[in-house]
């Protein structure tokens, strides 16, 4: 929590990552194992939202798959008021050879059941973080 009671933006990181481990590692062991990194994150803090113990809500899906990486984009809601707007571009890396690597078939199957088009056919994948305790001001 920051000076003013709010929820501080570097506690938005944290959620962010919660909900794409859930989303992805902690339902696809086998997946993934070849490791992933972060290249890129972008938050629009929309409103400022004051902490409480109801969790918000992250709606997130995949928007752009390519050879070697892919973008997650996030609406986090804190109850039915959308609060900010973000995305993560991750890359999937060998860590053996300290380099970026191809998607796997696997990879690619698994990410494209969250892109829009599959999201046409189904909801988007609705995750919950645990309340996070309030974060330090900086």
């Amino acid at each position: 929590m920051d000076a003013y009671g709010h929820v501080n933006n570097t506690a938005y990181l944290a959620y962010l990552e919660q909900a794409r481990v859930s989303m992805f590692f902690d339902r696809y062991d086998a997946s993934f194992s070849g490791g992933t990194v972060v290249k890129h994150h972008e938050i629009n803090y929309l409103r400022p939202v004051v902490y409480h113990p109801e969790p918000l809500r992250l709606e997130l899906w995949v928007d752009q798959i390519r050879a070697a990486s892919f973008r997650v984009q996030y609406d986090v809601y804190d109850g039915d008021t959308l609060a900010a707007q973000a995305s993560t571009t991750l890359v999937t890396f060998d860590f053996g050879s300290d380099r970026p690597r191809r998607i796997s078939p696997e990879e690619r199957r698994i990410l494209s059941a969250y892109t829009d088009e599959a999201a046409a056919s189904a909801d988007r994948a609705e995750l919950k973080p645990a309340p996070a305790a309030p974060a330090e001001a900086t």
